[in-house]
């Protein structure tokens, strides 16, 4: 963490002159983005997973009406088939899984008081009125009104709005390709909760910036937004 934090206060050295007190937020949203950019070729990878699922529905169909009457042989056909076909019915969720440690990293990083066995420098620098070391319960301590407390709301009110985009974005291409459905009602193994719970996915941000350290839930914003932009772009 000693190399990371000192990476970070050398990028907030050097965008200083531009933001102020906010250069090391800066510096945070911009190691999000470059995170994002190094994963952006496993979400292509995604995306075209997703339409090659897409092109084995009338397969799929044809499993349905084969094995209809026997749900474990169905599910068993379809897993053959996606192999067959160098297919992973779990491709997407690759992207998510491998932004978890940069998350981690700055969480940590935030949370803690010392590192290396002398004082964070970092816990000084803030957004605006709002310290990047800080948390929503400590900036309602000062009022809703107050500069921590507005900071918050701003990033409560992008990750609504966010929300919402990638909810009716999620509900049109899950109308669009219920690739996760085998037919019958039954589902491919371990998609069924996943297809449920996607369109809410989003929504869960809001809890994740109330409870984390300011600038991790910067990082997830961004990260959310980025997110909301590649997908409309890939899926298209």
């Amino acid at each position: 963490m000693s190399v990371f934090a000192h990476l970070v206060e050398h990028l907030a050295d050097l965008l200083q002159p531009l933001f102020g007190a906010s250069a090391a937020a800066t510096a945070i949203v911009l190691f999000t983005a470059l995170v994002r950019l190094l994963v952006h070729p496993l979400s292509r990878a995604a995306a075209r997973g997703q339409k090659a699922r897409t092109a084995l529905q009338p397969k799929i169909a044809e499993l349905r009406r084969k094995h209809g009457k026997n749900p474990e042989k169905l599910q068993k056909a379809v897993l053959e088939l996606h192999a067959e076909e160098k297919v992973s019915p779990l491709a997407g969720c690759l992207p998510g899984m491998l932004q978890i440690p940069a998350f981690f990293l700055l969480y940590h990083l935030f949370s803690s008081d010392t590192i290396g066995g002398e004082a964070n420098a970092l816990l000084g620098h803030r957004l605006f009125a709002a310290p990047l070391g800080q948390r929503w319960t400590d900036a309602l301590q000062g009022g809703v009104l107050s500069g921590p407390g507005l900071v918050y709301a701003g990033l409560f009110v992008v990750v609504a709005c966010v929300a919402a985009y990638s909810y009716r974005l999620s509900k049109r291409m899950m109308a669009a390709n219920p690739a996760a459905q085998a037919g019958g009602g039954e589902q491919l193994p371990g998609l069924g909760a996943v297809t449920k719970v996607m369109p809410f996915m989003s929504f869960f941000t809001l809890v994740t910036v109330a409870v984390v350290p300011l600038a991790a839930a910067l990082y997830v914003v961004t990260s959310t937004t980025w997110s909301a932009v590649e997908r409309a772009a890939l899926y298209r």
